[in-house]
């Protein structure tokens, strides 16, 4: 792959990519930020920092974008996210390969990532025409009651590695149609998919004469904080850990600002003693091996049926050794590196400590070496016998590990599945109704996403994408998640010759 060629199609200079507004480029005195590619170690490009000087241009040409973007019509500000949508297709097959090279998943997934851009674009257009608000009946005679939306301001996104383009598309999208301008502080190790984004919108922006400030970007750890603080800004989505985000949430309410958080997941698939095998093996190891590991609806758990225990466990085991690890560009490969080192000696640490605490592995993990492997990022998915209990079990390790354990009843595996901290993606594969209505019901899973048939990774547009307990509560992508982006107003209006008063007050003059 050249990827020299990529970065120029997408418009980045590799010997000077900076950090844009638009189409203008801020200079800095901020330390740049080294873009390393996990597939080989390469160096692929520095990216300018943002300073303190830096972020407050940006801010200031961001609200001023917002006081004309406001006033312009829904469907027309939809028609611009249509115009992106498009933009992307041109340049899929380009930001598809950054965001693999970039960021270390497969070709096919990076195709994937940048598809889910498009069609949140498709979804928003068609949501431009759908801001909808209730009607009420009145208490009062000759009165109306109604509600409707407005755009909140200044919106900020500040996005994770794992998914380095989609998830800044699901929240900006959406805040677009909605009348709102966004600034987005990106990953510091995928700091490119973002410039080679904020190049594709520029030019959508610029062929229509709008700001540049409805779309901005800023990089470096130092602009969260300065984000989470800004008063100007009335929401942040955030997606990242949960330690980070309950910084975030703290000081943002602090504020009384808003904030949409997408944390941690750990993640169970029940597999019943009624499930198809078969299916239940491809699901399992698609949630636990794709991405490396590394989606935060990456299936980490595995709770399984006693009857069933050994046999499904050894069609696992035969899984697993037939995955080929290697360089995510080459589609014959079924994983790829982990992010950086740092995630690697994470995942140690994680072995480690399952070991320490009493897990029995059935597939051995560890670091791969050799050719093929220079980068230092690669490693062996595993699988470890457990109890749900443990204290590494109930973590989230963004890495390839796997917990198995067994399960005697339905009730007990559904307590199994709801009892970790976080709750964003849930499954189960059962061909019982009432096993899958159970776990459907208020008595099932407490997560925000619960599956049937289907693995725990992977979500559609359209629908509301989120979790409940330490997984934040946020909601992005489909159904009503709009509203988040919005601030609510309940109008009534009198067309009356009188003033009746709340609780039959009467004034007389």
């Amino acid at each position: 792959m050249d990827i020299s060629a990529i970065l120029t199609r997408l418009g980045i200079d590799k010997n000077n990519p900076g950090t844009s507004t638009g189409s203008t480029v801020l200079s800095s005195d901020a330390a740049s930020i080294a873009s390393h590619s996990p597939v080989d170690g390469q160096l692929i490009a520095q990216v300018q920092a943002t300073d303190t000087a830096g972020y407050e241009t940006v801010m200031q040409q961001a609200v001023e974008a917002f006081a004309y973007w406001k006033n312009i019509p829904a469907p027309k500000r939809g028609d611009m996210v249509r115009q992106f949508g498009d933009a992307l297709r041109l340049h899929k097959a380009d930001l598809g390969a950054l965001v693999s090279y970039e960021m270390g998943k497969s070709l096919q997934e990076g195709l994937g990532e940048v598809q889910e851009m498009i069609d949140i674009c498709d979804f928003a257009l068609g949501l431009s025409r759908q801001l909808y608000g209730l009607t009420m009946h009145s208490e009062r005679p000759a009165h109306r009651m109604y509600e409707q939306w407005h755009p909140m301001g200044v919106v900020c996104i500040i996005s994770a590695f794992n998914f380095p383009v989609a998830v800044w598309a699901w929240n900006t999208a959406l805040a677009w149609v909605c009348g709102n301008v966004c600034v987005w502080k990106p990953s510091s190790k995928t700091t490119l998919c973002a410039v080679a984004c904020q190049h594709i919108i520029a030019g959508v922006l610029k062929a229509n004469e709008l700001p540049e400030g409805i779309s901005n970007l800023v990089t470096g750890n130092a602009c969260g904080n300065l984000m989470n603080e800004d008063k100007r800004i009335p929401l942040i989505s955030f997606t990242g850990s949960t330690r980070v985000g309950r910084m975030v949430s703290s000081t943002v309410a602090g504020r009384f600002g808003r904030s949409i958080l997408e944390l941690g997941g750990n993640n169970a698939i029940i597999i019943s003693a009624d499930a198809d095998l078969e299916m239940s093996v491809i699901g399992a190891v698609f949630g636990a091996v794709g991405t490396a590991g590394q989606r935060c609806t990456s299936t980490r758990r595995l709770i399984i049926h006693e009857s069933i225990y050994d046999s499904f466990t050894a069609k696992l085991v035969k899984a697993y050794g037939q995955i080929k690890i290697g360089n995510p560009l080459d589609q014959n490969n079924h994983m790829g590196p982990l992010i950086d080192q740092s995630a690697v000696q994470a995942y140690l640490h994680s072995i480690a400590q399952a070991k320490a605490q009493g897990g029995h592995f059935l597939v051995e993990g560890g670091q791969l070496d050799g050719p093929g492997y220079e980068s230092g990022c690669y490693v062996k998915p595993c699988i470890a016998e457990v109890k749900n209990h443990f204290e590494i079990v109930q973590e989230e390790t963004f890495a390839p590990i796997l917990y198995v354990m067994k399960y005697s009843t339905i009730t007990e595996a559904i307590a199994m599945q709801n009892d970790v901290p976080q709750g964003l993606s849930s499954a189960i594969m059962t061909l019982n109704l009432r096993e899958a209505e159970l776990f459907l019901s208020a008595n099932g899973s407490d997560c925000g996403i619960a599956n049937v048939n289907i693995g725990t990774s992977g979500a559609e547009i359209g629908g509301a994408f989120g979790g409940e307990k330490e997984t934040g509560g946020g909601r992005e992508s489909g159904s009503d998640a709009w509203k988040g982006y919005m601030r609510r107003q309940t109008n009534t209006i009198n067309y009356s010759n009188t003033l009746p008063l709340a609780q039959g007050i009467k004034f007389d003059f």
